[in-house]
């Protein structure tokens, strides 16, 4: 093997360019020659290709984004897609790939697998919802960033006795949403994995306002339902008003912590090493504290649960 591709596809996440940079380094210690693939699979299927050297990926550990770009390509997904990637792939003489992504992602990784392209993925997402990983790049900082956030707007709500919805981003896994809660104190916390009950929401608000307390902070995953029509129906149960804050991409950029670089230079160096070392139709995942290989059938294969145990242990401390 001479020359692999990098690339990083779907929502961007802080810690991707600590992991464009493990590949890179690690590969050209080992003699292999990398090539960025800009702007994810669309750019695979253009041939929007960069020579990327050491130099070239220096002091980049500590940005947010990705220096490759990202887009979101349906075209991919198609035979005609990927036969135009498969293609590209030939020409520039590129032997391997890693794809540094979320699910979609992964499942394109898969879909080029399967089509006889070496390929290990990287998963990266602040969802954490890839199954097959304990944590993926991105989720640490996305925490800390809403963690951040809910702070400061505890101190207006409680200066102002106030009640807030705190909307998180989270389709269909609830764990930003639910890690966040625990960790800032919230009082009520919605996830798309438990339905929802917007009567005991408002008795919650009514209960705490009777006690006096001084503010009520609800958090809600985006996938548990449209913020503003929750905070309309609890103030029309509970005859409190209700305000909604929707902390939106803000949770995507900013700084990776020193948790994501040091997580995306493993993941990324064991892919690379797994790459170089013969393995495809794999993603590095962290399991305790250990690098293993998950087959990319068996990370994509729905999405990962949030611990319930958690969201349980949530509800007790916020009585």
């Amino acid at each position: 093997m001479k020359r692999i591709a990098v690339l990083t596809s779907g929502g961007d996440a802080p810690g991707m360019n600590a992991a464009i940079r493990s590949v890179v380094r690690l590969a050209l210690s080992r003699g292999i020659a990398v090539t960025g693939v800009r702007h994810g699979y669309q750019g695979l299927m253009a041939g929007d290709f960069v020579a990327m050297d050491s130099a070239s990926v220096g002091g980049i550990i500590e940005e947010g984004g990705t220096i490759l770009r990202t887009a979101r390509s349906e075209a991919f997904a198609t035979d005609e897609g990927q036969s135009r990637a498969m293609a590209a792939l030939r020409q520039a003489g590129l032997e391997a790939v890693v794809v540094i992504g979320g699910n979609g992602s992964q499942h394109g990784a898969l879909a080029l697998h399967r089509r006889g392209i070496p390929v290990v993925g990287v998963p990266s997402t602040i969802d954490n919802d890839l199954r097959g990983t304990d944590m993926s790049i991105g989720a640490d900082t996305a925490l800390n960033t809403v963690v951040q956030a809910i702070d400061h707007i505890r101190d207006t709500a409680e200066s102002h006795e106030r009640t807030f919805i705190v909307e998180t981003m989270g389709r269909n896994c609830g764990w930003l949403a639910l890690n966040a809660a625990l960790a800032t104190g919230a009082d009520v916390v919605l996830i798309p994995e438990v339905p929802r009950d917007l009567a005991a929401v408002a008795e919650t608000v009514r209960t705490r306002r009777r006690m006096q307390k001084a503010h009520t902070i609800i958090v809600i995953a985006e996938g548990a339902g449209d913020a503003v029509t929750i905070a309309r129906t609890v103030s029309e149960l509970s005859g409190i008003e209700v305000r909604v804050t929707v902390l939106g991409h803000i949770q995507r950029g900013g700084a990776p912590t020193a948790f994501d670089r040091i997580l995306a230079s493993r993941l990324a160096a064991a892919a690379t090493d797994a790459l170089l070392g013969g393995q495809s139709g794999v993603m590095m995942g962290l399991r305790g504290n250990e690098i293993v290989p998950v087959p990319l059938e068996v990370a994509v294969a729905g999405i990962r649960q949030v611990n319930l145990q958690l969201y349980q242990l949530e509800g007790i401390f916020s009585i």
